[in-house]
């Protein structure tokens, strides 16, 4: 029966946001709760999550709650799939299809290494090497954008987060990396 929520704004209107309208104000509105009933002096999120962080972070600064935010590292299985507990739902074959994801992070990650600056020639090799697995696979979305305020970027020159969902049958994965892309000498 509760009718007071916590909006997160412009923040939460792209990535996942765009995919899952509201999700973030129900994410905001539960954690307030928990801080407020729990006094936490440190709150600990995952990496995997980093749209999420953000959020609850600005939330944290623009509410002035006594909390310090911090983003622990995001942690991979073996053969690099982001760790989530939705991968349990997963089958054997669309494990392997899954891993397109990060496949596609890293392809963004070595273009950027190597001088490519263009977002959208980056973005349209990656969501191709998604593509091209098949059947059982679409993209929810492939982006590059500043880590802080979520916003894109169009040309890619200093630390940049390459993020992106997919559908793997019925299971929807996220996964992300940060990169520091050489930056253009002045």
């Amino acid at each position: 029966g509760d009718q007071t929520r916590v909006r997160p704004g412009k923040l939460a209107e792209t990535l996942c946001g765009a995919c899952r309208p509201g999700h973030f104000e129900g994410v905001c509105t539960v954690v307030a709760k928990l801080f407020n009933i729990v006094q936490p002096d440190v709150a600990y999120f995952g990496q995997k999550d980093a749209q999420q962080a953000v959020i609850i972070r600005r939330m944290v600064k623009d509410l002035c709650m006594p909390v310090r935010i911090e983003v622990c590292p995001l942690i991979r299985e073996p053969d690099g799939l982001a760790m989530s507990s939705r991968n349990v739902r997963l089958s054997p074959e669309e494990r392997q299809k899954a891993l397109s994801l990060y496949r596609a992070l890293c392809l963004g990650r070595d273009r950027l290494s190597a001088g490519e600056r263009s977002v959208g020639r980056i973005t349209a090799e990656m969501r191709s090497s998604i593509v091209q697995i098949g059947a059982g696979v679409s993209v929810d979305y492939l982006s590059i954008v500043d880590p802080e305020t979520l916003e894109p970027v169009t040309e890619s020159n200093g630390r940049v987060m390459i993020g992106g969902a997919i559908r793997v049958g019925a299971t929807r994965l996220i996964d992300n990396i940060l990169v520091d892309a050489p930056r253009d000498q002045q």
